[in-house]
Protein backbone atom coordinates (compact mmCIF):
# COMPACT_ATOMS: atom_id res chain seq x y z
CA UNK A 1 0.00 0.00 0.00
CA UNK A 2 0.79 3.29 -0.23
CA UNK A 3 0.42 5.85 2.46
CA UNK A 4 0.15 9.59 1.74
CA UNK A 5 0.91 13.03 4.24
CA UNK A 6 -0.37 15.78 3.31
CA UNK A 7 0.82 18.23 5.68
CA UNK A 8 1.02 22.42 6.06
CA UNK A 9 4.43 22.28 4.58
CA UNK A 10 5.45 18.81 3.03
CA UNK A 11 3.65 16.26 0.62
CA UNK A 12 5.48 13.26 1.82
CA UNK A 13 4.33 9.32 0.61
CA UNK A 14 6.12 6.37 1.08
CA UNK A 15 4.82 2.46 0.79
CA UNK A 16 4.53 -0.46 3.14
CA UNK A 17 4.66 -4.12 2.65
CA UNK A 18 1.53 -5.51 4.78
CA UNK A 19 2.43 -9.22 4.59
CA UNK A 20 6.43 -8.03 5.29
CA UNK A 21 5.71 -5.20 7.41
CA UNK A 22 8.62 -3.17 5.70
CA UNK A 23 8.73 -0.16 4.32
CA UNK A 24 9.98 0.63 0.88
CA UNK A 25 10.72 3.82 -1.41
CA UNK A 26 9.29 6.71 -0.39
CA UNK A 27 8.66 10.85 -1.46
CA UNK A 28 8.70 14.46 -0.22
CA UNK A 29 8.09 17.66 -1.51
CA UNK A 30 7.87 20.99 0.31
CA UNK A 31 4.53 22.26 -1.21
CA UNK A 32 3.89 24.78 1.88
CA UNK A 33 0.03 24.42 1.82
CA UNK A 34 -0.09 26.79 4.63
CA UNK A 35 1.56 29.58 2.70
CA UNK A 36 0.26 33.46 4.07
CA UNK A 37 -2.87 31.32 5.59
CA UNK A 38 -2.11 33.80 8.46
CA UNK A 39 -3.26 36.75 6.15
CA UNK A 40 -6.26 35.04 4.28
CA UNK A 41 -7.34 31.81 6.07
CA UNK A 42 -7.71 30.25 3.23
CA UNK A 43 -5.21 27.61 0.56
CA UNK A 44 -3.76 29.53 -2.09
CA UNK A 45 -4.36 28.41 -5.87
CA UNK A 46 -0.81 28.65 -5.92
CA UNK A 47 -0.39 25.93 -3.27
CA UNK A 48 -2.82 23.68 -4.96
CA UNK A 49 -0.79 23.55 -7.45
CA UNK A 50 2.46 23.20 -6.21
CA UNK A 51 0.24 20.08 -4.30
CA UNK A 52 -0.78 18.80 -7.73
CA UNK A 53 2.41 18.87 -8.94
CA UNK A 54 3.52 17.16 -6.23
CA UNK A 55 1.24 14.17 -6.49
CA UNK A 56 1.82 14.01 -10.17
CA UNK A 57 5.54 13.48 -9.87
CA UNK A 58 4.72 10.86 -6.94
CA UNK A 59 3.00 9.04 -9.11
CA UNK A 60 5.02 8.79 -12.32
CA UNK A 61 7.39 7.02 -9.34
CA UNK A 62 4.66 4.56 -7.85
CA UNK A 63 1.63 4.58 -9.82
CA UNK A 64 -1.00 5.56 -7.84
CA UNK A 65 -4.24 3.56 -9.12
CA UNK A 66 -1.73 0.12 -8.99
CA UNK A 67 -1.92 0.39 -5.22
CA UNK A 68 -4.37 0.67 -2.25
CA UNK A 69 -3.89 4.58 -1.28
CA UNK A 70 -4.36 5.72 2.17
CA UNK A 71 -4.41 9.84 2.22
CA UNK A 72 -4.56 12.08 5.30
CA UNK A 73 -4.11 15.79 5.53
CA UNK A 74 -3.81 18.30 8.89
CA UNK A 75 -3.71 21.20 10.51
CA UNK A 76 -3.85 23.32 7.27
CA UNK A 77 -6.48 21.72 5.93
CA UNK A 78 -8.37 22.03 9.18
CA UNK A 79 -7.78 25.51 9.06
CA UNK A 80 -8.79 26.44 5.76
CA UNK A 81 -11.84 28.02 4.87
CA UNK A 82 -11.91 26.61 1.74
CA UNK A 83 -11.19 23.11 2.25
CA UNK A 84 -13.17 21.36 0.99
CA UNK A 85 -12.88 23.31 -2.67
CA UNK A 86 -9.32 22.50 -2.33
CA UNK A 87 -10.01 18.74 -1.28
CA UNK A 88 -12.40 18.14 -4.46
CA UNK A 89 -9.70 19.98 -7.40
CA UNK A 90 -6.89 17.45 -5.52
CA UNK A 91 -9.47 14.81 -5.80
CA UNK A 92 -10.89 15.54 -9.38
CA UNK A 93 -7.36 16.69 -10.99
CA UNK A 94 -4.75 14.53 -8.56
CA UNK A 95 -6.58 11.62 -8.41
CA UNK A 96 -6.12 11.34 -4.55
CA UNK A 97 -9.17 11.66 -2.30
CA UNK A 98 -7.90 13.17 1.15
CA UNK A 99 -9.28 12.85 4.70
CA UNK A 100 -9.12 15.37 6.83
CA UNK A 101 -8.13 13.84 10.15
CA UNK A 102 -8.22 15.79 13.78
CA UNK A 103 -5.80 16.79 15.44
CA UNK A 104 -6.31 13.56 18.17
CA UNK A 105 -5.93 10.91 15.22
CA UNK A 106 -2.74 12.43 13.81
CA UNK A 107 -0.85 12.21 17.56
CA UNK A 108 -2.30 8.70 17.21
CA UNK A 109 -0.35 8.33 13.98
CA UNK A 110 2.71 9.80 14.99
CA UNK A 111 2.88 7.88 18.19
CA UNK A 112 2.04 4.77 16.17
CA UNK A 113 4.94 4.98 13.93
CA UNK A 114 7.44 6.56 16.59
CA UNK A 115 6.89 3.66 18.81
CA UNK A 116 7.42 1.15 16.14
CA UNK A 117 11.29 3.09 15.61
CA UNK A 118 12.00 3.78 19.20
CA UNK A 119 11.83 -0.59 19.17
CA UNK A 120 13.59 -1.04 16.05
CA UNK A 121 16.46 1.17 17.43
CA UNK A 122 16.21 -0.81 21.01
CA UNK A 123 15.49 2.40 22.06
CA UNK A 124 12.92 2.10 25.48
CA UNK A 125 9.26 3.32 24.52
CA UNK A 126 7.85 3.16 27.74
CA UNK A 127 8.12 7.22 28.48
CA UNK A 128 8.76 9.82 26.55
CA UNK A 129 7.58 13.45 25.49
CA UNK A 130 7.13 13.69 21.56
CA UNK A 131 7.25 17.12 20.08
CA UNK A 132 5.53 16.93 16.54
CA UNK A 133 6.43 20.39 14.95
CA UNK A 134 4.69 20.71 11.48
CA UNK A 135 3.47 23.94 9.30
CA UNK A 136 0.75 24.85 10.93
CA UNK A 137 0.32 22.85 14.03
CA UNK A 138 2.81 21.58 16.95
CA UNK A 139 1.40 18.26 19.12
CA UNK A 140 2.42 17.76 22.67
CA UNK A 141 2.94 14.14 23.34
CA UNK A 142 3.06 12.59 26.26
CA UNK A 143 3.28 8.54 26.75
CA UNK A 144 3.56 6.52 29.97
CA UNK A 145 2.70 3.01 30.43
CA UNK A 146 0.66 2.88 27.66
CA UNK A 147 -1.08 6.13 28.44
CA UNK A 148 -0.94 8.92 26.21
CA UNK A 149 -1.44 12.56 26.69
CA UNK A 150 -1.92 14.90 23.50
CA UNK A 151 -3.03 18.57 22.77
CA UNK A 152 -2.03 20.66 19.48
CA UNK A 153 -1.28 23.79 19.52
CA UNK A 154 -1.46 26.40 16.67
CA UNK A 155 2.46 27.18 16.51
CA UNK A 156 3.72 25.96 13.06
CA UNK A 157 7.08 26.78 11.02
CA UNK A 158 5.32 28.08 7.94
CA UNK A 159 3.03 30.48 10.69
CA UNK A 160 5.38 31.45 12.53
CA UNK A 161 8.44 31.94 10.15
CA UNK A 162 6.20 34.52 7.85
CA UNK A 163 5.20 36.91 10.74
CA UNK A 164 9.16 36.97 11.39
CA UNK A 165 11.85 38.59 10.00
CA UNK A 166 14.62 37.61 13.06
CA UNK A 167 15.63 34.88 15.36
CA UNK A 168 14.65 37.51 17.87
CA UNK A 169 11.18 38.35 16.27
CA UNK A 170 10.33 34.15 16.39
CA UNK A 171 11.32 34.53 20.37
CA UNK A 172 8.97 37.62 21.03
CA UNK A 173 5.89 36.02 19.28
CA UNK A 174 6.80 32.83 20.83
CA UNK A 175 6.62 34.42 23.91
CA UNK A 176 3.11 34.56 23.67
CA UNK A 177 2.18 31.64 21.81
CA UNK A 178 4.06 29.17 23.84
CA UNK A 179 2.10 30.34 27.09
CA UNK A 180 -1.12 27.64 27.15
CA UNK A 181 1.93 24.75 26.13
CA UNK A 182 3.87 26.06 29.29
CA UNK A 183 0.47 25.55 30.65
CA UNK A 184 -0.04 22.04 29.53
CA UNK A 185 3.51 20.93 30.17
CA UNK A 186 3.29 22.25 33.81
CA UNK A 187 0.28 20.69 34.54
CA UNK A 188 0.95 17.12 33.47
CA UNK A 189 4.65 17.41 35.38
CA UNK A 190 2.39 18.33 38.23
CA UNK A 191 0.49 15.57 37.95
CA UNK A 192 3.21 12.73 36.40
CA UNK A 193 6.54 11.90 36.51
CA UNK A 194 9.00 13.87 34.10
CA UNK A 195 8.79 11.52 30.86
CA UNK A 196 12.21 10.12 30.52
CA UNK A 197 12.87 10.63 26.66
CA UNK A 198 12.48 13.73 24.69
CA UNK A 199 11.72 12.35 21.37
CA UNK A 200 11.79 15.54 18.18
CA UNK A 201 9.93 14.35 15.05
CA UNK A 202 9.19 16.28 11.80
CA UNK A 203 10.89 18.13 9.04
CA UNK A 204 12.48 20.72 11.41
CA UNK A 205 14.91 18.73 13.70
CA UNK A 206 15.49 15.77 10.89
CA UNK A 207 16.69 18.91 8.90
CA UNK A 208 18.99 20.07 11.70
CA UNK A 209 20.29 16.55 12.31
CA UNK A 210 21.23 16.05 8.75
CA UNK A 211 22.87 19.62 8.85
CA UNK A 212 24.72 18.93 11.57
CA UNK A 213 26.05 15.45 9.65
CA UNK A 214 26.66 17.64 6.99
CA UNK A 215 24.17 16.75 4.55
CA UNK A 216 22.09 18.55 1.86
CA UNK A 217 18.70 17.62 0.78
CA UNK A 218 19.22 15.59 -2.07
CA UNK A 219 21.90 13.39 0.17
CA UNK A 220 19.39 12.94 2.84
CA UNK A 221 20.15 9.61 4.97
CA UNK A 222 17.62 8.58 7.28
CA UNK A 223 19.29 5.78 8.41
CA UNK A 224 21.57 8.48 9.97
CA UNK A 225 18.92 10.53 11.46
CA UNK A 226 16.91 7.70 13.14
CA UNK A 227 17.80 7.84 17.04
CA UNK A 228 20.23 11.09 16.07
CA UNK A 229 20.72 12.78 19.71
CA UNK A 230 20.31 16.52 19.08
CA UNK A 231 21.17 18.59 21.56
CA UNK A 232 20.61 22.13 22.85
CA UNK A 233 24.15 23.51 22.24
CA UNK A 234 24.08 21.99 18.64
CA UNK A 235 20.90 23.18 18.14
CA UNK A 236 22.60 26.62 18.24
CA UNK A 237 25.57 25.28 16.73
CA UNK A 238 23.50 24.53 13.39
CA UNK A 239 21.34 27.74 13.98
CA UNK A 240 24.18 30.11 13.39
CA UNK A 241 26.11 28.04 10.58
CA UNK A 242 22.30 28.28 8.51
CA UNK A 243 21.94 32.17 9.83
CA UNK A 244 25.78 32.54 7.95
CA UNK A 245 24.55 30.54 4.39
CA UNK A 246 22.71 32.53 1.77
CA UNK A 247 19.33 31.51 0.57
CA UNK A 248 20.72 29.31 -2.18
CA UNK A 249 23.01 27.83 -0.20
CA UNK A 250 21.11 27.13 2.77
CA UNK A 251 18.28 25.65 -0.28
CA UNK A 252 21.00 23.14 -1.01
CA UNK A 253 20.85 22.11 2.61
CA UNK A 254 17.36 22.09 3.83
CA UNK A 255 15.57 22.12 0.33
CA UNK A 256 13.77 24.51 -1.77
CA UNK A 257 10.85 26.08 0.25
CA UNK A 258 11.93 25.72 3.37
CA UNK A 259 15.50 27.64 3.20
CA UNK A 260 13.04 31.11 4.41
CA UNK A 261 11.49 28.82 6.98
CA UNK A 262 14.46 26.90 8.84
CA UNK A 263 15.87 29.33 10.77
CA UNK A 264 12.30 30.01 12.61
CA UNK A 265 12.09 26.04 13.17
CA UNK A 266 15.65 25.77 14.88
CA UNK A 267 14.47 28.87 17.47
CA UNK A 268 11.25 27.07 17.85
CA UNK A 269 13.25 23.67 18.83
CA UNK A 270 15.05 25.45 20.99
CA UNK A 271 12.25 26.82 22.89
CA UNK A 272 10.62 23.43 23.34
CA UNK A 273 13.78 21.92 25.28
CA UNK A 274 14.04 25.06 27.63
CA UNK A 275 10.24 24.37 28.17
CA UNK A 276 10.07 20.73 28.76
CA UNK A 277 13.25 20.64 30.92
CA UNK A 278 15.52 18.67 28.49
CA UNK A 279 19.40 19.15 27.31
CA UNK A 280 18.93 16.68 24.37
CA UNK A 281 16.25 14.85 22.46
CA UNK A 282 15.74 11.94 20.19
CA UNK A 283 15.78 12.43 16.63
CA UNK A 284 13.04 10.21 14.58
CA UNK A 285 12.46 10.64 11.22
CA UNK A 286 8.80 8.77 10.79
CA UNK A 287 5.92 10.49 11.85
CA UNK A 288 2.33 10.36 10.33
CA UNK A 289 2.97 8.95 6.81
CA UNK A 290 4.06 5.86 8.59
CA UNK A 291 2.03 6.07 11.49
CA UNK A 292 -0.78 5.60 8.55
CA UNK A 293 0.56 2.59 6.62
CA UNK A 294 1.30 0.79 10.20
CA UNK A 295 -2.61 1.42 11.08
CA UNK A 296 -4.00 0.33 8.28
CA UNK A 297 -1.73 -3.35 7.96
CA UNK A 298 -2.68 -4.02 11.73
CA UNK A 299 -6.04 -6.37 10.11
CA UNK A 300 -4.14 -7.03 7.44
Amino acid sequence: MISIDLGSNTFRCITYDCKKRTFGSDFERIVKTADKMHESGRISDKAVERILEAIKEADRQFDFKAHCVRAVTTAAMRMARNAQDVLKRLSAEGGIDFQIIDADREAYFSVTSVKHRLRQLNISANSFVLVDMGGGSTEVIFVSEGKVHTQSFPIGIVTVAQQCETPNDVRTLLSTLLIPVKNYVRDYYQQNKKPQTFINTAGTPTTIAAFLQGMTYQTYDVSKINGYILTQAACQKALEGLILLDEETRAAYVGVGRETLIVAGVVIVQMFYELLGFDESIVIDDGVREGVAIDYCIDK
